[in-house]
């Protein structure tokens, strides 16, 4: 039996949702495994709410649908609590990570889902004070890195590098990989 991993990404249009599941998927494939990434998303304008998926594998992946039962949630936006089925479908032992100033034990009493893992860290205030502006995509992955096996932290900082270094310049790319390092050292467990 195959060894996969499911990541659901909860984010609003422009928030770096689509990114993230994209460069989670770069640095699991860095490491050796089979993945598979893409978004969904209704009216594309920004502050719409969106998914964004992503498959780890060690063996080839076939399926080509949403992640209805996800290992990982990652929430983007706290806003969406309350209008998005966040705990739709993972499983007792499954992992959420919300990007929030409130304590795990004060989320995992608002997501009602008793038996998940509830994570939480300050991605917002992270990326205003490192990169200039509300872009918790990247903070979330190095919480990401933290708190699961799939990837570790150098290898997360690599992809975020080598992905915006393409479009944006060494400070911008600077700036997000120390919003990864802070995620990484200030993500809360309960």
């Amino acid at each position: 039996m195959a060894n996969l991993t499911e990541v659901r990404w909860h984010g609003r249009g422009g928030q770096g949702a689509k990114t993230a599941g994209y460069v989670l998927a770069v640095a699991a494939a860095g490491q050796g495994w089979q993945v598979q990434a893409f978004p969904e998303y209704g009216a594309e304008r920004r502050g719409a709410p969106m998914r964004s998926y992503v498959r780890i594998s060690d063996a080839p992946i076939r399926l080509r649908s949403g992640i209805q039962s996800p290992n990982i949630v990652v929430v983007l936006d706290e806003s969406l609590l309350k209008t998005e089925n966040i705990t739709g479908g993972v499983p007792d032992d499954g992992l959420i990570i919300v990007n929030t100033a409130h304590s795990p034990d004060q989320m995992a009493a608002e997501l009602g889902h008793p038996n998940a893992q509830v994570c939480t860290v300050d991605a917002s205030t992270i990326s205003m004070e490192t990169i200039g502006r509300d872009m918790p995509n990247t903070p979330m992955l190095g919480a990401l890195a933290k708190l699961s096996d799939i990837l570790d932290l150098e290898t997360t900082i690599a992809a975020v590098e080598k992905q915006l270094s393409e479009k944006f310049p060494a400070a911008v790319v600077e700036s997000n990989a120390q919003a990864i390092k802070r995620a990484y050292e200030e993500v809360q467990v309960a």
